[in-house]
């Protein structure tokens, strides 16, 4: 559900439109202007920092993937919403998600509450 107020700052160019919880909440927006004098924004690459760079080891738990879990699953398990698979894969050397679990026996980070991507 989105936020009042996040509704409202939809009908200002530039302003955020995506939740806290989502993974382009931190995401720049642009504003292109079309030949019409028409705005449209849009969300600018959303670019993450170097894997050693993510979190410190403190920061962090490690998770032994099982047969048949997908990232959703981890998401709803470590942040208690499934669409918070993002936050695992951003902590993982992973290009998609699917990755993060396509291999049972394979651990992966989870970054932790109050880290960096917490």
């Amino acid at each position: 559900m989105i936020e009042p107020y996040e509704s409202a700052l939809d009908a200002i160019p530039g302003a955020h439109p995506y939740p806290r919880t989502s993974r382009y909440h931190d995401a720049e927006i642009g504003v292109h202007t079309q030949p019409d004098g028409t705005e449209v924004r849009y969300t600018k690459r959303r670019l993450l920092p170097p894997i050693d760079q993510v979190a410190a080891e403190d920061d962090t738990a490690t998770h032994t993937v099982s047969a048949g879990e997908r990232p959703d699953h981890l998401g709803q398990r470590w942040f208690g919403d499934p669409a918070q698979w993002w936050r695992i894969a951003d902590a993982n050397p992973v290009l998609d998600p699917e990755e993060l679990t396509d291999e049972p026996g394979r651990h992966i980070g989870i970054p932790l509450p109050g880290g960096r991507h917490g």
